[in-house]
């Protein structure tokens, strides 16, 4: 069932490619009618399987004469992840449903694209066999560079550049390391199961691990290869920002874990020898994590872009998903997942609300130039719905962000009792980037007064429009209803990370 949302995703940017350009206003239409069917399937998909673990969708011989096989399933990791990208790629047409309105607006080619990173992203999150999953990666990481190139804006070749060269260097790393493994088990299959039971010797595993490892985390905006992140977001249109955030990275981080922590346990292995007390990659990354978790939150602190404050934030918020799945504990690795979804929903809100209900609008992100324009009172939704976002995004409790933080770091005092609290100290740090930008956007009591001195009236923006309301109260709803009742996701997540191997999880189930 799953696997449809795959094939109506590259169906319906194919049918977008080909669509006459003089009908725009049909093809946002036609696009959010193929998003929705998408998010039916995946939520069918969901629901139906919560209580089984892994099953089979489709299993054909692709490249017999290489073992390679058009492999695809789906357990309770997989199942969430699709999930939120159904519900992202709904969510960043409504927000985009401004595109269309003019005639040159190419929006059947921008909702192609769209369509087509959205089929990629669904393939990787279903893919067991290796190849298919490369093959997926890279088709998700095309489309973004032209969404960003055409549509962008602020230095918008330079961002969508940047991000095609950090991605395709770390898929290089990725291709190499699973190569490495393909020929060390014999040449006969990429299929990761048969693939995770072979015992790859652990000076393999060594220098195979971190170079998979660090491949994929370049896509989850690790530090230090973060840098892509926040200019690749700013540069993005609306929609595209939010995909990066949502999903994109998301890529990276399930590749972390699905791909190099599955197939290479021993990786994470103690060294025998410790130097600057770091003792083995697990920690290494760990700190790496840690310390994107402090930057992201400390570089968003003194922003005065209002996208590079939720750019920067991403990076932080995936530090924090990083350092779950490392701490190879139940609880640690269950909130990562979880974290996985509610960033993916939460950064979403908020890059739709800084770039499509307040940019488009009042044609800034100076927060200079916004704490002149008395934004609480001309545009009242907008502000309340940033502090309800940038709230949740902190860890209220009743939001999906709390529920995940607490267990990440649960686990990271398990395991790294000290990075546990830095790791606390930069979730407090983005309660303050969060209050000073909310503060300065919308609540400044700068004087509302032009050159001359004179005061100005309240400025008139344009009003919500309906399909702004409809993608706030679907990922606002869905965060609430994740906050108040995290076992809908954790019911599944938890079954599929027991079952990752022993080797990886041994230590780290104490309890």
């Amino acid at each position: 069932m799953l696997a449809y949302t795959i094939y109506l995703s590259f169906a319906g940017a194919l049918v977008l490619a080909l669509w006459p350009r003089a009908w725009n206003a049909g093809a946002r239409v036609f696009a959010l009618v193929v998003a929705l069917s998408g998010l039916a399937v995946a939520l069918i998909g969901f629901t139906a399987a919560r209580a089984q673990g892994t099953v089979a969708i489709a299993d054909v011989a692709w490249v017999p004469q290489l073992g390679i096989h058009y492999t695809l399933a789906a357990d309770g990791i997989s199942r969430v992840l699709v999930l939120l990208t159904g519900i992202a790629a709904v969510a960043g047409i409504l927000f985009s449903w401004k595109i269309g309105e003019e005639s040159d607006d190419r929006a059947n080619e921008f909702f192609a694209f769209f369509l087509a990173l959205i089929g990629g992203v669904y393939g990787v999150f279903l893919s067991v066999d290796l190849f298919l999953l490369f093959v997926f990666y890279e088709i998700a990481i095309v489309p973004k560079y032209f969404l960003i190139a055409i549509w962008g804006s602020t230095r918008r070749e330079y961002g969508a550049m940047k991000l095609a060269l950090y991605s395709f260097a770390g898929s290089a790393m990725v291709l190499i390391g699973l190569l490495a493994a393909y020929a060390t088990a014999g040449s006969h299959t990429m299929n990761l199961q048969t693939l995770a039971l072979y015992p790859f010797p652990i000076s393999f595993q060594m220098w195979a691990f971190p170079l998979v490892f660090i491949g994929f985390a370049i896509l989850a905006g690790m530090w230090p290869f973060h840098t892509w992140a926040p200019t690749g977001h700013v540069a993005a249109p609306t929609a595209a920002s939010m995909l990066l955030a949502g999903v994109v990275m998301k890529l990276g981080a399930y590749g972390c874990l699905r791909v190099a922590m599955t197939l290479f346990p021993h990786g994470l292995d103690p060294w025998g020898f410790s130097f600057l007390g770091l003792d083995s990659w697990r920690t290494v990354f760990a700190l790496l994590a840690v310390i994107g978790i402090v930057y992201g939150a400390a570089v968003a602190l003194v922003q005065n872009d209002f996208k590079f404050v939720i750019g920067y934030s991403s990076v932080s918020h995936m530090g924090l998903v990083l350092l779950g799945l490392l701490t190879l504990t139940q609880i640690g690795i269950d909130g990562a997942v979880l974290q996985m979804f509610s960033h993916g929903i939460l950064a979403g809100l908020l890059f739709a609300t800084v770039g499509r209900i307040v940019y488009e609008r009042t044609h800034t992100r100076d927060l200079d130039a916004l704490s002149k324009l008395q934004l609480a009172k001309a545009m009242p939704f907008a502000a309340w719905l940033f502090v309800v976002a940038g709230m949740a995004s902190m860890g209220l409790p009743g939001f999906s962000g709390f529920v995940a933080e607490v267990q990440v770091l649960a686990g990271a005092w398990r395991a790294f009792p000290w990075f546990a609290v830095i790791a606390g100290v930069g979730i407090v740090i983005g309660v303050g980037y969060t209050w000073r930008a909310m503060q300065r956007a919308f609540f400044s009591d700068a004087p509302a007064v032009d050159a001359s001195g004179t005061a100005v009236p309240v400025p008139k923006y344009e009003p919500i429009t309906w399909a702004e309301m409809a993608g706030v109260l679907l990922l606002a709803g869905t965060s609430l209803l994740i906050g108040l009742y995290p076992r809908l996701l954790l019911d599944t997540i938890a079954p599929a990370v027991n079952a990752l191997p022993h080797a990886l999880l041994m230590g780290g189930r104490p309890w």
